[in-house]
């Protein structure tokens, strides 16, 4: 799946290469020039398809998880619930991942789908920024949702580590 992915984002990141582009006729350019308005379509209705299949296979690997964890815990005699304190932060960095990605790219997908080349630029920028942002807002999340690099961080900001942080057992989930 991920070498179909992989040749499916590079086909299609190449079709102004191969020609397909509004370069000869600007009225059928789309917001993301050189791209036609079908082709920009093309991709933003891929998109959708594929973080549609994203966010199902991810609801997927969450029940997988929860299951595992759930039986871990039994066979260890523990709690029924205490699944769910094991797994909760590691399902929950996933659902923050997720969400990030929605909102950054969101915009942009369908603005590129309902705009055309007459819109000002300006509005094409304005929903692609946030779509960039998201390969910088992904580390930092997981950097504040892990243990370790929070003590880093209050180590090299205060000279300290919380109580908090010191103290916490680490779990598999500590993502």
């Amino acid at each position: 799946m991920l070498v179909m992915l992989w040749g499916t984002s590079i086909c299609l990141g190449l079709l102004p290469v191969m020609g397909w582009n509004c370069l000869r006729d600007e009225s059928t350019c789309s917001v993301v020039r050189p791209l036609t308005k079908n082709n920009a379509a093309i991709l933003s209705i891929s998109f959708l398809f594929m973080f549609a299949l994203m966010l199902q296979l991810y609801i997927q690997i969450c029940k997988i998880v929860m299951r595992h964890a759930h039986q871990i815990a039994l066979q260890h005699h523990f709690l029924a619930t205490s699944h769910y304190v094991t797994t909760r932060k590691g399902v929950s960095t996933l659902a923050l991942i997720l969400g990030t990605f929605a909102a950054c790219w969101m915009p942009f997908t369908l603005y590129s789908l309902i705009a055309d080349y007459t819109y000002p630029s300006i509005y094409t920028y304005a929903t692609l920024l946030p779509a960039t942002y998201n390969s910088i807002i992904n580390p930092v999340i997981y950097a504040f949702r892990n243990q370790e690099i929070q003590k880093a961080l209050c180590l090299i900001c205060c000279g300290c580590i919380p109580s908090t942080l010191s103290q916490r057992a680490r779990s598999p989930s500590d993502v």
